[in-house]
């Protein structure tokens, strides 16, 4: 069986437990088409806050 060298210190005790704690990730609602996506990403559809700026995937 393992056992550590060195004792793991509070700060890199909670660096190793950091991504527990983490929340979903927030859902923005598209303006135009209703669509839901990440904030700061664009659609599905290929909107960008209100304006067309790439081809959708059906396109």
């Amino acid at each position: 069986m393992a056992v550590q060298q060195n004792k793991k210190s509070p700060s890199k005790r909670g660096m190793h437990r950091a991504h527990d704690f983490l929340s979903a990730a927030p859902i923005a609602i598209e303006q135009t088409t209703g669509e839901t996506h990440l904030r700061h990403h664009v659609s599905p559809s290929g909107f960008y806050r209100g304006k067309k700026v790439m081809k959708g995937k059906g396109e």
